[in-house]
């Protein structure tokens, strides 16, 4: 490797994945700065960014296996083994994400941060926190930033690396470059965030073990759960419409919607109509953009990436980009190879999981209630338990194998798709599914 510990490193943004990307630099010995334009978190009161619960996973948990924190942050993680589906009568339908063993992780997103924080400084990284980014100059790998009561500061890196999410300044600066592809999208739903607590002796009110789903069609409410024995909720909800965040204006509007949507929730809601109008809704956003880089200057993660929340992926993508930028460690003679090598093997994958976030979406809030899709899932099931190399589902291909790119798991899965359609439109299927011919359905693939 022909990097040097001497060389000096700056990192845009202390959030998850900036904060991961420091920790495998500097465990390597190379000289990390984090400018970060938020206060440190640890030690302030004040707003830190989403707090939508993630969901961890595979791709994540490997990364975090690598810099020696998997088992930390698993203390603090609880499984999730499946869906808990809840329609308008409370009835409760449970769908498996994988085979017995397999499961994602709810985890509080500013507890994770605070850990990797911890870690990085512990291996000598420099935090500048309440620092504002107002460009970088390409050419000098130069850094032009403003703490919030001093003067403009210029200073110069041996590389960068923009890892400060979907409204990314480095990327910004990048935008007004030549040549510079950019793409955002904003769909038609936001959210707002509502919380079931722990009953009165500190026991969950629902399932522990689950990501509970309202599926209404349209939109949807999601809860996942937290240590303390509470559930954070969070309502994706159009923004305008007949029913919507802009038809709900009074407490009394807002509490019938809830009420006749969600019975089951709302009667376990702490404070959920004056939760529901003190904050507006946020928006959702997929990011794309090319090039990644630009000299010895790099974007990574949500600033090169940003999806929407509906597969669990976008940590996960992002610890799976510090790792793979990690390995490219090994291989790249400098830092514009290893740049240009990292943005080709990252696109593709990027831009496919994008893909499959919004596809997820119609999944979750129209299809999961389904009995049609619910008898599609069981049929995929046998087949993976029959053929378990041929036919992998497309849920356990992106969140449990991770040995599988993203890429890849679009396009088997899009074949999955159009097997599966014709399955589905055989004459009483739901009468002869275990008679299917199995062999014949997985050697199309």
């Amino acid at each position: 490797m022909p990097f040097n510990k001497n060389q000096h490193i700056a990192i845009a943004g202390a959030g998850l994945v900036g904060s991961l990307l420091s920790i495998y630099l500097a465990q390597r010995g190379f000289k990390v700065s984090v400018f970060e334009r938020r206060p440190d978190m640890r030690t302030s009161n004040r707003d830190t960014g989403r707090s939508i619960n993630l969901a961890l996973s595979n791709r994540g948990l490997r990364a975090l296996h690598e810099v020696g924190l998997e088992d930390e942050i698993k203390k603090a993680a609880i499984p999730m083994h499946g869906r808990t589906m809840h329609d308008r009568q409370g009835k409760l339908t449970f769908q498996p994400y994988g085979k017995e063993g397999q499961f994602i992780n709810s985890i509080s997103r500013s507890n994770l941060n605070i850990v990797l924080i911890n870690k990085a400084e512990s291996l000598g990284v420099n935090f500048l926190f309440d620092q504002r980014i107002a460009s970088v100059d390409f050419e000098k790998t130069e850094i032009i930033f403003q703490h919030t009561s001093s003067s403009i500061q210029h200073q110069s890196f041996d590389a960068i690396i923009g890892a400060d999410g979907a409204f990314s300044a480095v990327r910004g600066a990048m935008q007004i470059t030549d040549r510079f592809n950019y793409d955002q999208n904003y769909i038609a739903h936001g959210y707002k965030e509502l919380h079931i607590p722990a009953d009165a002796k500190g026991n969950f009110q629902l399932e522990k073990n689950s990501l509970h789903i309202w599926p209404r069609e349209s939109f949807m409410l999601i809860a996942l759960p937290n240590p303390d024995g509470s559930f954070t909720c969070t309502l994706f909800f159009p923004f305008e419409g007949n029913v919507s965040f802009n038809s709900l204006q009074t407490k009394k509007e807002v509490e019938n919607f809830l009420k006749e949507t969600f019975p089951d929730a709302f009667a376990l809601m702490e404070n959920p109509i004056a939760t529901f109008m003190s904050v507006p809704p946020s928006s959702l956003v997929t990011v794309k953009c090319f090039p990644w880089t630009k000299n010895k200057t790099v974007v990574i993660g949500d600033a090169a990436h940003a999806i929407v929340p509906f597969f669990g992926q976008g940590m996960n993508a992002g610890f799976e980009d510090c790792r793979i930028f990690n390995h490219l460690l090994d291989q790249a003679s400098d830092w514009q190879e290893l740049f240009y090598e990292f943005q080709n093997l990252r696109k593709p994958n990027t831009d496919a999981i994008a893909q499959l976030a919004l596809d997820n979406f119609i999944e979750m809030r129209d299809l999961v209630a389904d009995e049609n899709f619910l008898l599609r899932k069981k049929i995929e099931a046998k087949l993976n338990q029959l053929f378990p190399e041929k036919w992998i589902p497309l849920y356990t291909m992106v969140t449990f194998r991770d040995d599988i790119e993203y890429a890849d798991a679009l396009q088997i899965g899009q074949q999955q798709k159009k097997i599966m359609d014709e399955v589905m439109q055989k004459e009483n299927i739901t009468g002869i599914w275990e008679q299917l011919d199995f062999e014949s359905i997985v050697n199309k693939l």
